[in-house]
């Protein structure tokens, strides 16, 4: 065998490593129908990296004979864990102030989410709360976030503005995310999603908000390269096809890829939006037709189901994730992290789409990782643990991937290494200037 120049890190001895990088797998797009079951299981594997990347996986003793190991070489002995790519987590609303904490006794009562709107609650408390928000307060509201989703397992989540609502808010918050990932290890994907809900100042007039997101909101944002994705809440009562359809395309024509929130209340029709206007992702997807899941699944469209906020909801009907397997959509899992549905944890994630929407373990893992990374353009650098690709990679302690999902309510992750750094050491971060 060809020798390998000696490892910065040697994980060996791992009970079962998961690499999301089966035999006649293409990872180079997203997975879909029978695929999602795949996750290329090895069992006592080894992961070798150097340069903040791997340079070789495979069995303990097939990696062991190709490294030239040395006195500088750090040796994880994963006896009995579990290793995967760290989770990716795409489609959070990072970047609020405040917390909703009151609402939980209003929907135990029987309130609903636009109940609570229209009593003042809702996204537009939030809204109030992140307009007055310095940028400080939005950093350090922020990375306390960010650490726990590190904790437990996420390296690389896309993160959207949204509670604005207002040029100077939305650009702030926009400004928070990019700012954090300077100084964060987290890998931090910026969308815009000024077109998040109406504004206080017009809520009955949703085209003059989306004519002010177009004029004065675009342009700022491709000047300063605040964002990478232009999202919309494309719903019935927020946003119409027509409009989410207007935004976007100007949002393209600033440079900004496309994603939709769609159809988590009533069937609207955005996912043929979606479709036409190649999305990245459309996200949700409570209400979404057969037939507009086949144009997708056609299109290529990820579907990003967020099962985390049915749950907040106490709603007892999930997105459709079997059907959207039989018509070959790609799905990914994410948090929706918000102050609606306040989880940071793709371990939970994973255990309700398990429960809930009946995914089994290995497609949920899927959903997590390289699907995820796909939904936010980042597969080529994350979401499986190949040769050549970023050192993103969790140690769980459990003996299987299995384990995640049925041991549901704790942390597993013992060890995070990011960019091939050791960021996560017993649990806790190991630095507080990351």
């Amino acid at each position: 065998m060809t020798s390998v120049s000696s490892p910065e890190i040697l994980l060996k001895n791992i009970a079962e490593l998961i690499t999301m990088a089966p035999e006649n797998i293409d990872n180079n797009k997203p997975r879909t129908g029978k695929d999602m079951g795949k996750l290329g299981n090895i069992t006592d594997g080894a992961v070798a990296i150097g340069n903040g990347k791997i340079i070789c996986v495979g069995s303990t003793r097939d990696v062991l004979g190709q490294l030239d190991l040395s006195a500088n070489t750090s040796v994880i002995d994963c006896t009995g864990k579990t290793v995967l790519p760290g989770f990716v987590d795409p489609h959070t609303h990072l970047i609020f102030s405040g917390s909703r904490e009151s609402e939980l006794t209003l929907k135990l009562e029987g309130k609903t989410y636009m109940d609570i709107l229209q009593s003042g609650g809702g996204i537009l408390k939030t809204v109030h709360a992140t307009r007055n928000a310095s940028l400080d307060d939005l950093l350090v509201e922020a990375k306390k976030r960010l650490d726990i989703m590190l904790e437990h397992g996420t390296t690389t989540l896309e993160a959207k503005s949204g509670y604005g609502l207002s040029e100077d808010s939305e650009l702030r918050s926009l400004q928070a995310i990019k700012d954090l990932g300077n100084i964060h290890v987290m890998d931090i994907v910026p969308t815009f999603l000024g077109a998040h809900a109406r504004p206080p100042e017009l809520p009955d007039d949703p085209d003059r908000y989306i004519d002010l997101i177009i004029s004065d909101m675009l342009p700022n944002v491709e000047q300063r390269r605040l964002a990478e994705f232009c999202d919309v809440f494309c719903e019935e009562g927020v946003f119409s096809v027509d409009q989410s359809e207007r935004l976007l395309r100007s949002a393209k024509d600033h440079g900004l890829k496309p994603k939709l929130h769609i159809d988590e209340f009533v069937h609207l029709g955005g996912a043929k939006l979606a479709a036409t206007l190649c999305a990245t992702s459309a996200d949700h997807l409570m209400m979404t037709s057969d037939d507009d899941l086949s144009a997708m699944a056609e299109a290529g469209v990820i579907g990003v189901l967020l099962p985390g906020t049915p749950f907040a909801l106490m709603e007892k009907e999930y997105p459709n994730a079997q059907r959207m397997l039989e018509l070959g959509v790609p799905i990914a899992l994410a948090t929706d992290l918000n102050p609606n549905c306040m989880t940071e944890s793709m371990q939970f994630i994973i255990s309700i789409a398990c429960y809930n929407m009946k995914l089994l373990p290995a497609q949920a893992i899927t959903a997590a990782t390289i699907n995820a990374a796909h939904a936010i353009d980042r597969a080529e650098l994350v979401g499986s643990l190949e040769v050549g690709k970023q050192a993103d990679m969790i140690i769980l302690d459990v003996p299987n991937y299995q384990h995640i999902p049925y041991h549901f309510g704790i942390n597993h992750v013992i060890k995070v290494i990011k960019k091939g750094k050791l960021v996560v050491d017993k649990y806790k971060i190991r630095s507080s200037n990351i």
